[in-house]
């Protein structure tokens, strides 16, 4: 098998409205063209997060993610400012890793997020 690219990442969620809210408005992340039955976002040029109430095919909301989706900005610390003063709050302070800055927060149904920004090369 060739995987050839990652189309979507899947996001389960509670409420459409409330979730195309914050991903729209105050994560400010582009909407892709639908009915909005099944909303779908672009994160930059390669791939787009899709919002999935499971209770729409019969299925039951398991819960959140636990792992974060690490949303590539060029300023962590500007995106975080940005994102509190829209009421988004912040797990803990931004990490430095030694190669890359993260900052930790969740989506209204609690499925982590992160900032993040590389800043140094891959170790070899």
């Amino acid at each position: 098998m060739i995987v050839e690219r990652t189309d979507f990442l899947t996001v389960p969620v509670t409420d459409l409205e409330r979730s195309k809210r914050f991903y729209g408005e105050v994560l400010g992340l582009p909407p892709i063209p639908g009915d909005g039955s099944w909303p779908e976002f672009q994160l930059g040029e390669n791939v787009s997060l899709y919002l999935f109430d499971p209770t729409n095919v019969g299925r039951e909301y398991q819960g959140p993610h636990t792992s974060p989706i690490a949303l590539r900005v060029a300023d962590v610390e500007g995106a975080r400012r940005a994102l509190e003063a829209k009421g988004v709050e912040f797990t803990g302070e931004t990490f430095d890793s030694g190669v890359c800055h993260m900052a930790f927060f969740h989506d209204p149904d609690g499925n982590e997020l992160m900032l993040h920004r590389r800043y140094a090369p891959h170790a070899s």
